[in-house]
């Protein structure tokens, strides 16, 4: 099973952007465009089709999702973060909240 640190790393290989290894806006970017791809791809599920997603749509927003990844993987290797490091902090935060019944609300630092 590929590891996020392993895919980031491989990820990161295949990058080509002004820059690379000094510019973590360049992967910011593409990461907010990205995800608007896929929120613009679910609009569209809901406005055209009344939320009735098909096997392809699926696909599409797949595709998607993995280019949002991709970017994210370039938004850490630039702030020389670890992947893993990320999701195990956030799923101990969330632990963290929901031990104190704060998985709902608002705020970071709830």
């Amino acid at each position: 099973m590929l590891g996020f640190n392993e895919y980031q790393k491989i990820a990161f290989s295949t990058a080509i952007y002004p820059n690379k290894n000094n510019n973590f806006v360049y992967p910011v970017l593409g990461l907010v465009g990205e995800t608007g791809e896929v929120a613009e791809k679910i609009k569209k599920i809901i406005r055209d089709y009344n939320s009735e997603i098909t096997d392809e749509m699926k696909i599409a927003i797949k595709k998607e999702l993995g280019d949002v990844f991709w970017y994210l993987a370039a938004v850490c290797t630039e702030l020389e973060f670890d992947m893993e490091d990320i999701a195990w902090d956030n799923l101990k935060k969330l632990e963290s909240r929901r031990e104190r019944g704060k998985i709902q609300g608002s705020g970071d630092d709830r």
